[in-house]
């Protein structure tokens, strides 16, 4: 079956237009996948039982692997089975009885406007890496972007005048946000002080920059947002999405609609985006209880 792993994800990344990194995601499932039928002695296909599948979920399971996680590994080793089905590369489909795993809600952690704005204010210097820092802060806050999508921004994808930026997505899929003023004002900053220096006398048209002039990986971003939750002194948990949790729930708190949001965000499906409205009745509940009287 590991033969066929790429003939799947080339039909994915053509067929259905999904995203690198999901792709990347899959092969990693299939190849844990595939791995633990071969310690199994299963090497084809039609060897493949839906008890072997289950017994593969409750292996994940037993490994501490989320639920979330899990899902998706199933998702993956479902998809995989039906193409080798459809490709006559297999007889029967071993999933088809196969249950979800059932999710629980989690809310996501989220910062406060105080702590946001007191990361933000970290970032605060002269140099030139300070400065791409707070602009990358005041564009994530102000645009809700994933870790990837901003990574991928190039100079072109801001619109001043107007004031938006344009992102591309999941499954390539492009999508237009407003942009503030803070937010355009630190990146023009930005690409008039700092992004120069960091050029160094080369061709590129990514937005943001590696001090080596090349284009910020995702894991460096990832490093930026730490650092100056550290350094604003912040002791929740800081993970990639926090600060698109932080500005999909902030938006809500002030009033926004639910399609509004979904739609800032690039959720294909508003069940997505509804999990911040778990957060914002979570806040209500706190407020109530701490001021009501009778609570």
């Amino acid at each position: 079956m590991k033969a066929f792993i790429d003939e799947f994800l080339n039909y994915l990344s053509v067929e259905r237009g999904l995203a690198r990194n999901t792709l990347l995601a899959y092969r990693r499932d299939l190849e844990k996948y595939i791995e633990y039928l071969s310690q199994k002695s299963i090497k084809a296909s039609n060897q493949v039982s839906r008890e072997h599948v289950s017994n593969f979920m409750f292996d994940l399971k037993k490994h501490d692997m989320s639920a979330t996680s899990i899902c998706r590994n199933l998702a993956a080793v479902k998809m995989f089975h039906r193409f080798l089905v459809r490709e006559n590369l297999a007889k029967e489909d071993p999933t088809t009885l196969v249950d979800t795993p059932k999710l629980w809600t989690r809310i996501p952690s989220v910062l406060t406007q105080a702590e946001i704005e007191s990361m933000i204010a970290a970032a605060s210097g002269k140099k030139a890496q300070q400065v791409r820092d707070q602009a990358i802060l005041e564009i994530f806050y102000a645009s809700g972007l994933r870790v990837s999508e901003l990574a991928d921004l190039k100079t072109t994808s801001i619109n001043y005048d107007v004031g938006f930026v344009r992102a591309v997505g999941k499954g390539s899929k492009e999508r237009i946000i407003p942009l503030g003023k803070k937010a355009r004002e630190a990146l023009q900053k930005y690409l008039l002080k700092a992004r120069p220096q960091l050029l160094k006398s080369q061709a590129n048209d990514v937005l943001f920059l590696s001090r080596l002039g090349k284009k910020i990986s995702r894991q460096s971003l990832w490093a930026v947002i730490k650092f100056y939750a550290r350094k604003a002194n912040i002791k929740k948990t800081i993970k990639p999405h926090t600060l698109r949790h932080t500005f999909a729930t902030h938006l809500l708190e002030h009033g926004a609609d639910l399609r509004s949001v979904q739609e800032m965000l690039g959720h294909a499906d508003i069940s997505t985006t509804q999990i911040y409205t778990h957060v914002d009745k979570e806040r209500l509940k706190k407020v109530h209880k701490q001021f009501h009287p009778r609570s």
